[in-house]
């Protein structure tokens, strides 16, 4: 009978029905911004197919099963799918371990096939309901992933962007550097060169002249390289070069899954499924912080299982939730799943009526938007920091760095949660030990604190939140909860005097609750804070960010700060 109950419960929780159902409430802004999107999206997924190593239309067919197929499925309402930097990097990875006999050619049917069964394992891990555990991953790794990830999409466009072969691994780019450098075709630094120059330049010409603002800088640089090259005909490799016979039933291509294969292909899957989960339900929370609302982590999970499963069939990239194109939809006015699908419709229009166009794009012009794509990528909140992390903390970010770079992407994120838990063991003790929400209290509960007088009306619509024990990577999720738990009209007081450590999850964990609450207009104070944990925040410049005066020295301190009409 539990059995039964819990299928149930998955399969109404996995359900697309709210997200049909939302799919009118805002017809009109998802429509502009799901085609606006799109058209951001064009020159990115044609360069995550670049760098994916099965060619850019691939990148194309991932965005639009990403777009339709995620935006139906998926548990983040604002969410857009599509390929992305690391799962781009991480296919590309694999395709060096695949190749047809003796040549050098791709095995593109192995390829999706991994694809398509990394999109099963997805579907199977959202029955299982433990994608919340991403939650729970530590800084420290989500930065050195991230932070690896935008090393190895600049070196790997190295090669393109001087006009040369992409080489298939960071090893081969870093031997042959000098290489490089010497066989270097002009011509396509003509393309390259500009189009760079473009992206870094495009906010200061879109701040001067405003019209600018409405044109994506990614589509700026691709029509400007490509019209260089193709006014001075400049003999440098171009999409199209990749492309050569593809007619336009090709184009529509269905590959089917070699499952005889599966035994050879699960480890990859595995490793594409799991990159799948962080990516994805890291932007959801990119999402949450924007928008205030919550993804359903497991429904956002089987939404990148289905879509991905889509893009092995039609010969895609694999896809998750990406962060750029989900913040430029929440952006330009996108609240529905009707906007992730239109971003998707648009793509397959481009695609079925202008593949003669993609193909007169300069590989040297996607290596452009690459090479800015991997430096937006590094994580600048904790690299301004290296010299105050915790050694903790710096232990695991340059492990994860260094070993992503170097090795694997899973591996690395592997071993940094390994060694985060490992270093972490007494404090996840407590953690087990206190079951419990964080305790939250009305202000004139007197079982709170003792010898506070109430002058003020105002009074009673404060809470406090008084969190206990170390605050780390396995408890800011703990707090989050606990905080949304509180009345939403009310104020919250913060009172730490029972923390006992805190990590940098644990701080920018607590900084981006804050900030969240500060831009819904919502008064939060921290109070009766130690002096070691003051310096953890002032080291690391969380206080710097939430501001001065949302600390307090004493509850009473903090009572007074609310009720202030000046803060």
């Amino acid at each position: 009978m539990k059995i039964i109950l819990y299928f149930k419960d998955v399969l109404n929780e996995l359900s697309p029905k709210a997200n049909v159902i939302s799919l009118s409430e805002n017809i009109k802004g998802d429509i502009i911004a799901g085609i606006t999107v799109g058209i951001i999206a064009l020159p990115l997924a044609l360069a995550f197919g670049e760098i994916s190593q099965l060619g850019p239309i691939a990148g194309l067919w991932g965005a639009i099963a990403g777009g339709i197929i995620g935006g139906l499925f998926g548990g983040c309402l604002v969410g857009v799918s599509g390929p992305t930097a690391p799962k781009a990097a991480q296919i590309a990875a694999y395709m060096s371990l695949f190749v047809i006999g003796n040549t050098n050619n791709p095995d593109l049917v192995a390829a999706f096939s991994i694809i398509f069964l990394s999109g099963l394992i997805l579907v199977l891990i959202s029955f299982a309901r433990v994608s919340h555990f991403i939650h729970y991953t530590p800084y420290p790794v989500v930065a050195g992933f991230m932070c690896g990830i935008g090393v190895i999409v600049i070196l790997t466009q190295l090669n393109a962007f001087v006009g040369l072969d992409v080489k298939k691994n960071i090893k081969d780019v870093i031997i042959n550097l000098s290489d490089t450098i010497n066989s270097a075709n002009i011509e396509a630094l003509y393309v390259s060169i500009p189009s760079l120059i473009i992206l870094f330049l495009w906010p200061f010409f879109s701040s001067t002249i405003l019209v600018l603002k409405k044109i994506p800088a990614p589509l700026t640089a691709l029509v400007v390289g490509t019209s260089i090259s193709q006014i001075f005909n400049l003999d440098i490799p171009y999409i199209g070069d990749k492309m050569t016979n593809e007619s336009a039933n090709e184009i529509f291509s269905i590959y089917t899954p070699d499952l005889s294969r599966s035994i050879e292909f699960i480890v990859p899957a595995f490793a594409l499924a799991g990159l799948a989960v962080l990516d994805s339900l890291l932007s959801c929370k990119v999402a949450d912080n924007i928008t205030g609302e919550r993804h359903s982590s497991d429904r956002e999970t089987f939404g990148q299982g289905m879509a991905n499963m889509a893009a092995g069939l039609f010969g895609g990239v694999t896809t998750a939730t990406a962060t750029m194109r989900t913040v430029a939809n929440i952006k330009f006015g996108g609240k529905t799943p009707l906007a992730s699908i239109v971003h998707g419709l648009t793509l397959l229009a481009i695609l079925l009526g202008l593949g003669s166009l993609v193909a007169k794009i300069p590989a040297a012009c996607l290596a452009a938007i690459l090479f800015k794509v991997g430096i937006e990528i590094l994580d600048y909140r904790i690299m301004p920091l290296i010299n105050k992390l915790p050694l903790k903390d710096l232990i695991i970010f340059c492990t994860v760095l260094f070993v992503t770079v170097y090795e694997d992407l899973m591996i690395a994120i592997a071993i940094g949660i390994i060694f985060a838990v490992l270093s972490s063991l007494k404090d996840l003790k407590s953690i087990f030990r206190e079951r419990g929400n964080y305790q939250f209290l009305n202000i004139r509960n007197f079982d709170y604190e003792e010898g506070l007088e109430f002058k003020s009306a105002n009074d009673s619509m404060i809470n406090v939140l008084s969190p206990s024990g170390p605050l780390f990577f396995g408890s800011v999720e703990k707090l989050i909860k606990s905080y949304n738990q509180i009345p939403s009209e009310s104020n919250v007081i913060i009172d730490m005097r029972n923390i006992t450590n805190i990590d940098l999850t644990g701080v920018f964990g607590l900084e981006d609750l804050i900030k969240l609450s500060q831009n819904q207009n919502r008064k939060v104070v921290i109070a009766n804070m130690d002096e070691n944990i003051k310096k953890s925040f002032n080291d690391l410049r969380a206080i710097e960010h939430i501001g001065f005066a949302n600390l307090c020295e004493s509850t009473k301190e903090a009572v007074q700060k609310i009720n202030s009409s000046s803060f």
